[in-house]
């Protein structure tokens, strides 16, 4: 597995190209485009990027698009750079998006 940096630099590189078309993608195209940033994540050990990941593909199936999506975006970012990995971490991160879907 490649190490910690190239996985971060990898998953950010996605998330931009998401950000950058996400007024023209559809909610299927970017629920694909996250699911493989979650699993990519996962494999990583990148366990907040993982629970984010699962609130966005929540928040675009209920309906969720354009702008609201950019704000989703840059918590996954968020997510991405985290130093903390463990349950407590994950935690601060589904109450953020908690919060943020219940908006």
């Amino acid at each position: 597995m490649a190490d910690l940096d190239s996985v971060r630099l990898e998953l950010t590189t996605r998330i931009a190209a998401i950000d950058g078309r996400a007024s023209s993608l559809r909610a299927g195209e970017m629920a694909l485009a996250v699911d493989e940033i979650r699993h990519i994540a996962h494999h990583a050990g990148l366990n907040p990027t993982v629970t984010v990941a699962h609130f966005i593909e929540a928040a675009l199936a209920r309906g969720e698009r354009g702008v609201l999506v950019h704000g989703w975006l840059q918590m996954l970012r968020d997510a991405v750079g985290a130093e903390r990995q463990d349950v407590a971490a994950c935690d601060s991160f589904a109450a953020a998006c908690s919060i943020r879907l219940a908006a």
